[in-house]
């Protein structure tokens, strides 16, 4: 399965309907502690925007809602596979991408044959306290060795400067957060995103 090399993140449709316009074709809505209300909400206007653009929308954590309002992919964090009915998943049809921080964590995301494996971070980031140190782009050469073609996703602290340091290493695509949603023009940022991971598209 080929994935779009740029790999955005964020944490609303706003943000959607504002950015993948502009060409964005893979993009996670990854929103924490919302009613059900308002992920259902959030989640169809994510996927209408992404409908109408040919953008991939993968929906984080809420692997049920994503069922039930007939999305095609969603992330889990180690915490959340574990507590997911994985033959569920896969018997909806939905593509599953998992996060990963150590080796055994690589081993249990393994273990569902998921349809993309994340590494991170890979430099240090503000998005969230985390307890593993930033991973590097050695580690990142090392996952894609153990990972073999199952697509790879680095994720932390990156920027358009850091990426051919990425890829080269053997990343298939480059997640973003807050290089994007934090800076003074998202959709500039954006757009300098698009065209520099145009390389590895």
């Amino acid at each position: 399965m080929k994935l779009d090399p740029f790999y955005l993140i964020v944490d609303s449709s706003d943000w959607i309907e504002r950015l993948v316009p502009l060409g964005v074709k893979l993009v996670q809505l990854r929103i924490k502690d919302a009613s059900d209300e308002v992920l259902r909400r959030e989640i169809a206007a994510s996927k209408s925007a992404c409908e109408k653009h040919g953008c991939q929308l993968v929906v984080n954590d809420y692997w049920q809602l994503a069922i039930e309002l007939d999305c095609d992919f969603v992330h889990l964090g180690q915490e959340d596979l574990a507590d997911a009915d994985v033959a569920a998943i896969r018997k909806a049809g939905l593509k599953l991408g998992v996060s990963t921080h150590d080796g055994e964590e690589l081993e249990t995301a393994l273990s569902v044959e998921p349809d993309y494996v994340a590494l991170g971070p890979v430099y240090p980031t503000i998005l969230k306290e985390m307890k593993w140190a930033p991973q590097g782009v050695e580690k990142v050469g090392r996952w894609k060795r153990q990972i073999g073609e199952l697509p790879l996703v680095a994720i932390g602290g990156l920027n358009p400067e850091r990426l051919p340091g990425v890829f080269e290493n053997g990343a298939d695509i480059a997640a973003v957060v807050t290089d994007i949603t934090r800076n003074a023009d998202p959709e500039a940022r954006t757009r300098e995103w698009i065209m520099a991971t145009d390389p590895w598209r």
